[in-house]
């Protein structure tokens, strides 16, 4: 899998298969280092694109 930023949905969904099929990856190894940098890419795309307001936990009830 070529690495790239994630900027589509369908780059999205590649990146998400590509973790499945990763996820038992040792640490330190190429496949394991490959997780690693799709994780990263995936959170800041999620954090972009899916992100929950914060709440304001001083809100009077």
């Amino acid at each position: 899998m070529k690495i790239k930023p994630i900027k589509t949905k369908k780059d999205y969904e590649a990146a998400l298969k590509k973790i499945d099929e990763l996820f038992n990856a040792r640490p330190g190894t190429k496949e394991g280092n490959l997780l690693d940098v799709l994780v990263t890419l995936v959170e800041a795309y999620e954090q972009k694109h899916f992100a929950i307001g914060m709440q304001n936990n001083n809100q009077q009830r």
